[in-house]
């Protein structure tokens, strides 16, 4: 094996002295100088041993320098090779590791002819394509961020041309108000500047009466003063008429320049929360790579089970109340944090109902006075409920029980979510909400009775109708999976899983059914035998691999005087009554 001394003959090293080594002998796995190379090509045991030169020896990898001939747990010579572990073996391996491996081979024929065989050919091809692979990425990257560069580019400058013309219908608007706003108070100014100059000419006249006045009062004699007198009083009667026909004209009303702003411009700022949306659309792609051989190491790819694999261990059963046990349960969702969401459907009205982890009920978190037709997680603690015909969905906080209603143009039934958006459907059209501004989108024609959302694309049952689509998110049909060629009825709600699995809860014919993620093929995995009864409302939590159920139990110890008399028939009357509850799986 490689020295850290691989400059000096081993064995004189090991003598205590420091030769300079010419050649490497694999077998041996030692150093050689020119002497010790002598004496080990006459030795009967080294004399056919290949070796080759230090200067070669260097070139080779670091980690073939480090291959050892020998075995290390047994320090043996290695000379069997395991195909089943696909390694090499000493004598003593095959006794303590290698028991019940049954193609064993000599290591001599498996190394015979190596260099030579068609491995080496394939291999340098196989580099080669890898290689041209890497190539032909690096190129494909490198167009793709050129085209990247030029649509940031485009975009830029859409949004600058935009900016242009809004700036540009401003400049417009504030020069149209300015010259308006400039012309009437012109006229305003023009009006008033008359009456101010004859107002002050008036001013002038009365002070020259004060001044003729007060000379009379000093100079003039009783007969002047008497005749000056009257003359003063005809002048301050004028004086006074010319005041009272302003007081009987507008002359003095408070004219104000006042200005309103047009609603539309002040609805930009209360209702503009954005410029515009920035979405990446995904397309498949058009590189073409070159295949790898079957033995070859394979790329390392998320491990998507098989549908045949897939199988579920029960974990509880939610406890409900002995007061609730006519609930009617018409969604149920799993939280971030392990709890369970229940939407409850009782005489006309509606409950949301929060479990704790282990099931159990902790409390009703809001009552909704309207007839519910689903729910879904939005973000956090916000939760979606559709409210049906009233063309509204509403958002819970479950923490504070705060609502906040979202007004459609259609009904409101399925709801789903995948934290970015929200839809909404109804049997005709559907609604895409967008999370963050709760922007609508113009409706698509998305049927749906109950829908779920994976990857960007849309999932939807019409129960009638037994059929399970896959819709893009402009609402294009990417496949459907018919549900009546399975002997599948009644299909309601659906969930999907991590690896893109739809479970189907079938309320026809008391079943789980999971389709593949192409809708090409389906398997029941759970089923009356496993205590499902008339399943209706379905989740999974992508995150831990759990999955609820609502279905039906049945309690030989309820105890009907309990229960709501009102929502339970006389058929429900009897020593094994039924009632409404969730099961709870690990996928």
């Amino acid at each position: 094996m490689a020295s850290s001394d691989r400059d000096f003959c081993t064995l004189c090293y090991d003598d205590g002295t420091s030769s300079k080594a010419v050649t490497w002998c694999p077998e041996c796995e030692v150093f050689l100088c020119l002497d010790c190379e002598k004496h080990h090509k006459k030795l009967r045991i080294s004399k056919d041993h290949k070796t080759m030169s230090t200067k070669h020896y260097n070139k080779l990898p670091k980690f073939m320098r480090e291959i050892s001939s020998q075995c290390k747990d047994h320090q043996k010579k290695f000379e069997l090779y395991c195909s089943f572990d696909d390694c090499p073996c000493c004598v003593q391996c095959l006794t303590d590791k290698h028991q019940k491996c049954q193609e064993m081979k000599s290591l001599s024929d498996i190394l015979k002819e190596i260099k030579s065989s068609a491995s080496i050919h394939l291999t340098d091809k196989d580099l080669k394509d890898v290689k041209e692979n890497f190539e032909e990425i690096i190129k494909f990257l490198n167009i793709r961020m050129n085209a990247t560069n030029i649509q940031n580019l485009k975009a830029i400058e859409e949004i600058r041309s935009m900016r242009k013309s809004i700036n540009a219908l401003l400049h417009r608007l504030e020069k149209e108000i300015l010259d308006d706003l400039e012309s009437k108070y012109s006229k305003m100014k023009s009006n008033m500047n008359p009456l101010l100059q004859q107002l002050k000419l008036q001013v002038n006249c009365v002070s020259h009466m004060q001044r003729e006045f007060a000379t009379m009062t000093e100079y003039a004699t009783e007969l002047q003063m008497y005749v000056g007198l009257t003359e003063i009083k005809k002048k301050i009667s004028q004086a006074e008429n010319f005041i009272k026909d302003l007081e009987s004209a507008d002359i003095f009303d408070e004219k104000n320049i006042e200005i309103t702003i047009s609603p539309a411009l002040k609805s930009i700022l209360e209702n503009a929360k954005s410029f515009g949306d920035i979405n990446i659309n995904i397309s498949p792609t058009t590189l073409q790579l070159k295949a790898g051989r079957e033995d070859q190491a394979q790329y390392v790819v998320p491990s998507i089970p098989c549908i045949e694999h897939i199988n579920l261990s029960m974990l509880r059963t939610l406890t409900i109340p002995e007061n609730m046990k006519n609930m009617g349960i018409i969604a149920c969702r799993i939280l971030p944090d392990g709890k369970y969401l229940i939407l409850d459907y009782l005489n006309k009205r509606c409950h949301l109902l929060l479990f704790n982890n282990d099931g159990i009920f902790i409390r009703k978190v809001v009552t909704l006075l309207r007839s519910s037709c689903d729910a879904c997680l939005v973000r956090n603690n916000t939760v979606a409920v559709t409210l049906g015909f009233t063309n509204k969905t509403v958002l819970v906080d479950i923490e504070d029980n705060s609502i906040k209603a979202i007004k459609l143009s259609h009904n409101c039934d399925a709801v789903a979510s995948d934290d970015k958006m929200l839809i909404i459907c109804s049997e005709s059209q559907s609604t895409i909400v967008n999370i963050n501004d709760m922007s609508q989108r113009t409706p698509i024609v998305i049927r749906a009775d109950f829908i779920s959302l994976f990857q960007g694309n849309i999932y939807s049952t019409i129960v009638y109708e037994n059929i399970v689509r896959c819709y893009t998110i402009t609402g294009e049909i990417l496949w459907k999976f018919t549900c009546m060629h399975y002997d599948i009825e009644s299909p309601r709600g659906l969930a999907i899983d991590t690896h893109g699995f739809i479970y189907l809860s079938c309320y026809g014919n008391n079943n789980i059914v999971v389709v593949s993620p192409d809708g090409r093929t389906c398997k029941t995995i759970l089923s009356e035998d496993d205590q499902i009864k008339y399943p209706w409302a379905i989740d999974i939590n992508r995150d831990t691999g759990t999955m609820i159920v609502s279905g039906v139990m049945r309690d030989r110890n309820y105890d009907y005087d309990k229960g709501d008399s009102d929502s339970t028939d006389d058929s429900d009357k009897s020593d094994e009554i039924s009632y409404r509850t969730a099961f709870v799986y690990q996928i």
